[in-house]
């Protein structure tokens, strides 16, 4: 079966492999992200896809961005992180690059790898939330990605649950993400440490008192070691995520949710608290289904794998 590449563009590095129709990484490569020249961003793409296709038969190149891309699949809008506005990216790759391109959402291209390759395999109706700096989300709906309308569905970490709570990164207040992401977990656990408080001895100690220096992995380790301020702190996040997750099964009803992201690296530490917020508050709870809640299979390479897999779907 002929192969296809997969691309995820990231704030720091772009990420890419050449992958097989069973959804196996053949060889890989990468480079820095230039995230604020989109010229140079093209130019490093359309390198990488090109050094990866050299002397293989390739059907496309999938792209996954860190951005919201149009309905058409054609334009990156707009991207937080990277100097995209309005960005016909598909168009200027193409231009350098002797395969069609696809182009979308990363958090979509995760969902899509889990489904065809992952955690989702065989489940025609689920979503994908990846819980890292942010919160992404990805649904899929009768074996199909949900883009919308507009082509930025799926955009889970945005939903309102604090009215007039905390700041988002996007500018409204008391979105999921605010309380529910690993720049979540790292705020309150450095709140913890500044406050002086002993029930913090543990994770002032894994950073050498210098609350700055904390960062989620140091969390999860701590409580993944029987910490009880760690265990309380990614209870919350599971907590926040599974009754943020209640509210989109009330409109999806997936079977599944598929959790990835850096801080599913947590396990059950996460999950448990997270099935218990998601079973008190689900509507009709005691007389429907309970959805399953799974750890992602792919890794950091769910994005690549999704944007390989979705060249075979659209192509």
């Amino acid at each position: 079966m002929t192969s296809t590449i997969g691309i995820d563009i990231g704030g720091t590095k772009i990420a890419g492999a050449l992958v097989s129709g069973d959804g196996r990484v053949v060889r890989s490569g990468k480079r820095e992200t230039p995230a604020q020249d989109p010229n140079a961003l093209v130019q490093a793409t359309s390198e990488l896809i090109n050094e990866l296709a050299d002397g293989d038969q390739v059907a496309g190149a999938g792209v996954a961005c860190a951005g919201y891309i149009d309905a058409a699949g054609t334009t990156v809008l707009f991207s937080p992180n990277l100097a995209w506005r309005d960005e016909p990216f598909k168009q200027r790759l193409e231009e350098h690059v002797s395969v069609p391109v696809v182009i979308e959402n990363d958090a979509n291209a995760a969902a899509y790898g889990e489904y065809a390759h992952g955690a989702g395999a065989g489940d025609p109706d689920m979503v994908m939330v990846t819980v890292g700096t942010g919160v992404g989300g990805g649904i899929i709906i009768g074996g199909q990605l949900f883009r919308g309308s507009y082509g930025i569905g799926g955009e889970i970490g945005h939903i309102r649950v604090v009215p007039g709570g905390q700041l988002c990164g996007c500018g409204n207040r008391g979105c999921l993400e605010a309380y529910a992401s690993g720049s979540a977990l790292v705020r309150e656990a450095r709140a913890l440490v500044t406050s002086g408080s002993p029930y913090a001895a543990t994770l002032s100690e894994a950073c050498g008192g210098d609350p700055s220096k904390l960062d989620g992995p140091m969390i999860t380790t701590a409580a993944q070691q029987g910490d009880p301020a760690a265990v309380e702190l990614l209870g919350d996040l599971g907590t926040w995520l599974g009754e943020g997750l209640a509210t989109i099964a009330s409109v999806l009803d997936p079977s599944r949710f598929v959790i990835g992201g850096g801080v599913a690296d947590a396990g059950d530490l996460l999950l448990e608290p997270m099935r218990a917020a998601y079973g008190r508050l689900l509507t009709g709870r005691g007389h429907r289904p309970l959805a399953t809640f799974v750890t992602a299979d792919l890794g950091n390479d769910a994005g690549m794998i999704g944007a390989a897999a979705l060249v075979r779907e659209r192509l």
